[in-house]
């Protein structure tokens, strides 16, 4: 059974990738992943803020006390023009690419465009084969419209592209006034894959603190329908690859993602909550799912199922929308 794939041009024994969370802060962790069954990780992110703060508090020490002496102000470069991070971070990657032959993909989170964009080039250096952009942004300027946002994810791409050589991937939130025309917009400034999609943690009030807290809600299999839809329609329409996240938790979940076209199914909550180790159970109920229906490779499943493919497309559309309204039984 061949269970191979391609990913952002890397080859990938099967197409079970774990996203980013915690799991992957401990190598050992990794090590498990690769022996459990995972073909490739994306390392848990490293966000725009810490980046910035590091900047920033490097400056003062550099520069605390310098207005003293007119000469040794020209000692030291501003904030701009340092490329820091955390360390930690770097040697994270380096020790996991040591520890594991699987592809290994670093993590930014950012939702502004600035300087810190150009730390993926130290994860180039560090040894990532990849770059994963995850891009969280909430907007709330009234002035700013739909155009803007959309430019903002554009540039951040852009940075990024012009910064290093491996391949880059754009994970985005389906809040788009089109997602079929910014899916095309990214793949044209250059993304090689789009993961859908990142799942918006909705706060909380604490209600005997008075306070607004995060609240973290693991995923469930009924996640998976809005990308898989978007998947489906987007398929064979742009040049950049696909990969599917949220609600994956099963060889049935899997199964459904790769028939709509995504290249890698991309897991978290399922291990999360079972193990590591479940990667390896998925992994063994898709052959005998696979052997039962007559399948000899993922290839051959991949995209038969898509918008393009299918009888009767408009079902990814409005039509479903009709049918289930109209065909609920009380």
């Amino acid at each position: 059974m061949d269970l191979s794939t391609t990913y952002m041009g890397m080859a990938l024994k099967n197409p079970l990738v774990v996203s980013a969370s915690p799991l992957s802060e401990e190598i050992s962790n990794i090590k498990k992943m690769e022996d459990s069954g995972a073909s490739a990780v994306v390392l848990y992110s490293l966000f725009e803020e810490q980046l910035n703060m590091e900047q920033r508090e490097l400056h003062y020490h550099t520069v605390s006390g310098t207005e003293s002496f007119a000469e040794s102000l020209s000692y030291f470069p501003e904030p701009e023009e340092y490329r820091l991070g955390p360390e930690e971070y770097l040697n994270h990657i380096r020790k996991a690419k040591e520890a594991v032959s699987m592809p290994v993909i670093a993590s930014l989170n950012g939702s502004s465009l600035g300087g810190w964009t150009d730390f993926a080039k130290k994860m180039e250096e560090a040894g990532a084969d990849a770059v994963e952009l995850n891009v969280y942004s909430i907007p709330t300027d009234l002035d700013k419209d739909g155009a803007e946002v959309e430019q903002n994810y554009l540039d951040i791409l852009k940075a990024v592209k012009s910064a290093v050589s491996v391949p880059v991937a754009m994970k985005l939130s389906p809040y788009f006034s089109n997602m079929a025309n910014m899916g095309k917009k990214l793949a044209n400034a250059g993304a090689d894959a789009l993961v859908l999609f990142n799942r918006f943690y909705q706060p909380d009030i604490d209600l005997d603190a008075l306070e607004v807290k995060p609240n973290v809600l693991l995923s469930s299999s009924s996640a998976m329908r809005l990308p898989m839809r978007w998947i489906a329609i987007l398929k064979d329409r742009i040049s950049a690859d696909l990969a599917a996240t949220s609600g994956i938790h099963s060889a049935i979940d899997v199964m459904k993602m790769l028939m709509v076209g995504a290249n890698v199914t991309m897991l978290n909550s399922a291990l999360l909550t079972k193990g590591v180790s479940h990667i390896a159970t998925i992994e063994s109920q898709m052959k005998v799912w696979m052997e039962e229906k007559e399948y000899e490779s993922v290839k051959q499943m991949v995209g038969s199922m898509s918008h393009a493919r299918v009888e009767n497309p408009s079902d990814f559309e409005r039509a479903q929308y009709m049918k289930a309204l109209t065909n609920y039984k009380l």
